[in-house]
Order: structure tokens, then C-alpha cells, then sequence
């Protein structure tokens, strides 16, 4: 490998070992593993064969091109989609046997349509918004999308296959309002003719959380990534879980600076004593936030050390003090706390987001390589 390598490693038996923890913490209800957003970073392909043999039943997606890359990489277990552009075309979600979320009444005319031209009766899951005020069918129109999914399901035109919401977390009184809100969806529903056999609510927050919310079905998204979905300080390792991703590079560059000395851009940092500086050739073209800046840290040499001056697009410096340094050393922005790396959270906490987004954004430079077991 070169000294200015960057590489995401993928531990899919440790994806594979929080799934696992996951799905016996929800039984007897039913696990989807989320891949959306190519896996929150990690690659959908291979995490949603890790996670189907994991023992996930389900697959969930933001939109139909991520459902379609699934099935054409030969995955057939099934897949939801479930947030679509005004003029989406549903007829190769359809063809390929890809459930369909429906957020509105015209959405699943849509749908119905789409189905009725290719000779084939699509899956749908009708969404219910209980509050989050985001995609689903909003309570006043509940009746009437009860009234449309039961007369297109009696014409054989949809099969609603589910019906689902999204919690907020904002409370456990707004998340039991909420639940209350998604039962009364079901009801009119069932009134209506009409009985999904999977009602979800849940995803890694309530799942774990809240067994009310549990119902036939959880979507399991963060967690299984090995990273906490409560942004309260709990860390992976309290849950049970291990950080999936691990991203590092190696020193580019090895610098002695003398005090006074500044660093990156606008001299944000300046030396207070003679030091080393180690250049590390990842930035925030590679999803590194630069909002890190002076903040975060790295494992260099076996120790956390600090980032100093600005991140640029490309690359940062470490200051490493009077240790010993060279070219080709191995630097891990965040991992397994267990090995001394930061985490993902840590990286979180200096730029002021959630672990969801620093995973989320690590850019297409930066090679993914796949192990089982052990990064």
C-alpha cells in the first residue's frame, strides 16, 4: 500500500454480531436491515448480504434506484423503498418485485397504475404520519387513504402488504402519542377491508427501547452499523455492539516545526513549542468535516494525538510532539474504542453532528475493503 492510501474497513462479522444482538432483543417481531445510503457508507451490496444472513428478514431503502442496484447485484430477499419523487416511475420497482412505501392517496394511484400497465399487482406499505410532519399520510386524510387501498386492493390492482410510521425520539409521552396516532391508522385500515400482515414502527432507537413499538417488523439502521442511535453519550460497547467501520490512512509527511510556527490554512494554530507535524491525505473531500478542526483526534503510533490547524480538502496535519514518526505510519481516524481509536461519535461530538453523518459521508476516494472479523 502507498503512503497516501485511504481506506474504510468493513468488518462484516461485526455487522454481522449486532444484527444478531438486535434481532434477539426484538423477537419474535421481524428485523430490516436499512441499507440506504449505500449502507450509511459501509456499501449496500455487502452489508445486505452480511445482514440477510444475519438473520434479517427484510431489506429497507430510501428509493427505487437503491432497491434496483440491490436486485441487480442478485439480491431477492425483499426490499421496501419507501421515498419517491413526484414523477417517479414505479414500473421497474414493480417488475422487480420491490415493495413500494405510499405516502399519499395519489402515490398509491400511482402505484396502482404503474402495476396495472405491466400486468403485475404491486406490494405496497402504506405510510402513516403520526407527527414526525414529514412523507405519510396525514391524519386528516387517513379515511380517505383506508377508502383507496380498499377499493384498489379489492380491484386486485395493490396488495398493501404493510403500513408503517416513523417516531420522532423526541420523548417517551411524544412517542407513546405517536404510537396511539399509528393504532388508530391500523384501525381504520382494518375497517376498511383491509389487513397488512406487518405493522412497523420501530426503528433502532424504539426497538430497542420501546417494545410497544416492536410490532411484526423493525427497521434496524444505525445500530446494526455499530453505532448508538441515542446521541446521549451511550456508547457502542454499553449496548453490545462494535463499531462496523474503520476509517485510516497513513502519514504522507513528517515536519519539525519551531514555536511560532503556523499550520493549514489562516494560521488557525500555531506551534507553542518546537513539535512534529504528521500530514495525513484525507480531508473533507473524503468526508472528514472540517468542522473538526482543532478539536478531533487520531491513533498514531498507539496513541490519540490532536488534529491541529484547519482540515483542508485533501489532507490534515497531527501534531505529534517530540514522538517518533514516519512516513507510512498508520493513522486511524476512528474505529473500535477498544483498539485506543476515537470513535465515530468522538469524530461527531468535535464537529458539532451525530455519528450517523460521519460515517454517512466518507466520499467515493476512499476505498471500502471487507473483512469478517477483526479490522
Amino acid at each position: 500500500m502507498t503512503a497516501g492510501f485511504r481506506e474504510a474497513v468493513v468488518d462484516l462479522g461485526a455487522l454481522h454480531a449486532n444484527l444478531a444482538a438486535l434481532v434477539a432483543r426484538v423477537s419474535p417481531a421481524r428485523a430490516m436491515a436499512v441499507v440506504k445510503a449505500d449502507a450509511y457508507g459501509h456499501g449496500a451490496v455487502p452489508v445486505a448480504r452480511a445482514a440477510l444472513a444475519g438473520g434479517a428478514s427484510w431489506l429497507g431503502v430510501a428509493d427505487v434506484d437503491e432497491a434496483l442496484a440491490l436486485r441487480a447485484a442478485g439480491i431477492d430477499a425483499p426490499v421496501l423503498a419507501w421515498l419517491h419523487a413526484p414523477d417517479a416511475d414505479f414500473a421497474p420497482a414493480i417488475a422487480a418485485d420491490v415493495d413500494l412505501g405510499a405516502s399519499s392517496v395519489a402515490q398509491l394511484e400511482a402505484i396502482a397504475a404503474a402495476g396495472a400497465a405491466g400486468g403485475r399487482t404491486p406490494h405496497v406499505h402504506l405510510k402513516a404520519d403520526t407527527g414526525l410532519s414529514r412523507n405519510g399520510v396525514a391524519p386528516a386524510d387517513w379515511p380517505a387513504a383506508a377508502a383507496a387501498a380498499a377499493r384498489l386492493e379489492g380491484a386486485g390492482l395493490v396488495r398493501v402488504r404493510g403500513v408503517f410510521t416513523h417516531l420522532a425520539n423526541a420523548s417517551p409521552e411524544d412517542d407513546a402519542d405517536q404510537l396511539r396516532a399509528f393504532d388508530r391508522a391500523v384501525e381504520l385500515l382494518r375497517a376498511a377491508g383491509v389487513r397488512p400482515e406487518l405493522r412497523h414502527a420501530a426503528s433502532t432507537a424504539a426497538a430497542w427501547n420501546l417494545p410497544d413499538a416492536r410490532h411484526d417488523l423493525v427497521r434496524l439502521g444505525i445500530g446494526i452499523y455499530g453505532i448508538p442511535p441515542f446521541c446521549d453519550g451511550t456508547t457502542a460497547a454499553e449496548l453490545g455492539l462494535a463499531p462496523v467501520m474503520t476509517l485510516r490512512g497513513r502519514v504522507a509527511a513528517v515536519r519539525r516545526v519551531e514555536a511560532g510556527a503556523g499550520a493549514s490554512y489562516d494560521y488557525a494554530w500555531r506551534a507553542d513549542r518546537p513539535t512534529t507535524l504528521a500530514l495525513v491525505p484525507l480531508g473533507y473531500a473524503d468526508g472528514v468535516p472540517r468542522q473538526a478542526s482543532g478539536r478531533a483526534e487520531v491513533l498514531l503510533r498507539g496513541r490519540r494525538r490532536p488534529v491541529v490547524g484547519r482540515i483542508a480538502m485533501d489532507q490534515f496535519l497531527v501534531d505529534v510532539g517530540d514522538d517518533g514518526v514516519e512516513v507510512g505510519d498508520e493513522v486511524v481516524l476512528f474505529g473500535d474504542p477498544a483498539t485506543g481509536a476515537p470513535s465515530a461519535d468522538d469524530w461527531a461530538d468535535a464537529a458539532g453532528t451525530i455519528g450517523y453523518e460521519i460515517v454517512t459521508r466518507i466520499g467515493p476516494r476512499v476505498r471500502r475493503t471487507y473483512v469478517e472479523g477483526g479490522a
